[in-house]
């Protein structure tokens, strides 16, 4: 009785160590093509713009 439940615990550890590792290789392959993907264009007036600049924003709350 014993060696069912060592048996069992080792094959259920063997299936959570195939698919971590499973979901490890599938997230490093996505993550590899993202890199791989060309840059995406700035839009034209948005050149200019460095980081931590302040923009102006608009926002219209509408009362009930």
């Amino acid at each position: 009785m014993n060696d069912a439940f060592v048996f069992i615990y080792f094959f259920l550890f063997a299936i959570i160590l195939g698919a971590s590792f499973a979901f490890m290789w599938k997230s490093m392959d996505l993550m590899f093509k993202e890199l791989d993907k060309p840059p995406q264009k700035i839009h034209p007036e948005m050149r200019d713009i460095k980081p931590n600049d302040e923009l102006l924003v608009f926002k219209i709350k509408e009362e009930d």
